[in-house]
Parts: C-alpha cells; sequence; structure tokens
C-alpha cells in the first residue's frame, strides 16, 4: 500500500506545480476581463469546494491523501474518489499547457 501513496503524493506534486501556473495565468487572464466564472469544476466532478482557481482542489485532493496515507487498510471509496479527482485535474490542467 505504500506504493500506492507514495504514486499519490508524486501525482499531487505534479498537480500542484501545474496548479500554481495555472492559476497564474488564469490571474492574468482576469486582469484582462477574461474569465468570468464562478468554479473551475461542476457539482458532478466530486469536489465538496468551489473555486475559481486550481490550488483549492490540488489542497482538497492531498488532505485526502493524507487521510489515506494515516489507515491501515485503505478506504478503496476514497481511493476510488481521489483517483477520480486526479484525473479531472490532470485533465482541466492539460488545457492550460
Amino acid at each position: 500500500m505504500n506504493s500506492v501513496i507514495s504514486e499519490l503524493n508524486n501525482n499531487l506534486k505534479v498537480l500542484y506545480r501545474q496548479a500554481i501556473d495555472a492559476d497564474g495565468k488564469l490571474d492574468a487572464l482576469q486582469q484582462q476581463g477574461k474569465g468570468k466564472f464562478k468554479t473551475l469544476f461542476n457539482d458532478d466532478s466530486g469536489f465538496s469546494i468551489e473555486a475559481k482557481r486550481f490550488k483549492p482542489y490540488v489542497l482538497e485532493v492531498a488532505s485526502e491523501v493524507e487521510v489515506l496515507s494515516n489507515q491501515e487498510d485503505i478506504d478503496q471509496a476514497l481511493l476510488k474518489s481521489v483517483v477520480i479527482k486526479m484525473q479531472h485535474l490532470h485533465q482541466l490542467l492539460a488545457s492550460f499547457k
């Protein structure tokens, strides 16, 4: 199970760096009067927060990975949720490259 947590943490590092870059681009777009939206993801994405930037979403996933890392037997439902959220983040962040 340590390899699963390790892989999740590696993905989080990548997501965090990409989120910082994308948030900078979103800030620039907003200063130009663009980017008039309320949230990055819709309600069925699985995220419990609503934000206009990526970092809060990455932090939500990071807190869930921390919960998983503290469990003796990994909660499969939470693991699935984390993987789905990471996929959503990777897909949307790919459009900011």
